[in-house]
C-alpha cells in the first residue's frame, strides 16, 4: 500500500507500507493491503505504519482530527497536524510541546481578531451616533 499524510502546507509522508493502524471515533483499527475500500473520520491520537524500507519495525505519527481513505492500494490522510518519530516516549513530549505552541499561537490569533473586532463595531457604533446628532 502507499500511504500518504497530507497536512496543510506540505506532504509529511508519501511511501510504500505494509500495514496501517489509526482511531476512529468508533475505535482503532488496521488496515492491510488487501483491505477493503474504507474512508474514516479519524480522531487525535497515534497513527502508526510498518515498512519493509524502515529501519525500525513500527513508525509513529501523532495525528490531530482528520480524514482517512484507502482505495486501492492507497491510503490518503488528511490531517491540520501530524509530528513523525520512531520512538513512541518522545514522540508524547514532542506531541505536547509542538500541540502548545500552535495553541498558543492561536490564542494570541484569536485575541488579536476580538480587538479588531472591537474596534470596527466602536467606529461603527461612533460613526451611527454622530450621524443620529446631526439629524
Amino acid at each position: 500500500m502507499n500511504l500518504k499524510i497530507l497536512l496543510p502546507t506540505e506532504i509529511l509522508l508519501d511511501q510504500e507500507v505494509t500495514k496501517v493502524s489509526a482511531e476512529a471515533e468508533n475505535g482503532s483499527f488496521t488496515l492491510l493491503p488487501n483491505h477493503i475500500d474504507f474512508v474514516t473520520a479519524i480522531v487525535p491520537g497515534i497513527l502508526f505504519f510498518e515498512s519493509e524500507s524502515e529501519s525500525t519495525p513500527e513508525v509513529f505519527i501523532a495525528v490531530d482530527e482528520g480524514i482517512l481513505v484507502k482505495c486501492g492500494a492507497d491510503v490518503l490522510v488528511s490531517t491540520g497536524r501530524a509530528i513523525r518519530s520512531d520512538d513512541l516516549e518522545t514522540l508524547q513530549q514532542t506531541v505536547e510541546e509542538e500541540f502548545w505552541r500552535l495553541d498558543e499561537r492561536e490564542k494570541i490569533a484569536a485575541s488579536a481578531i476580538a480587538k479588531l473586532e472591537a474596534s470596527f463595531a466602536r467606529g461603527v457604533y461612533e460613526i451611527g451616533g454622530s450621524s443620529g446628532e446631526a439629524s
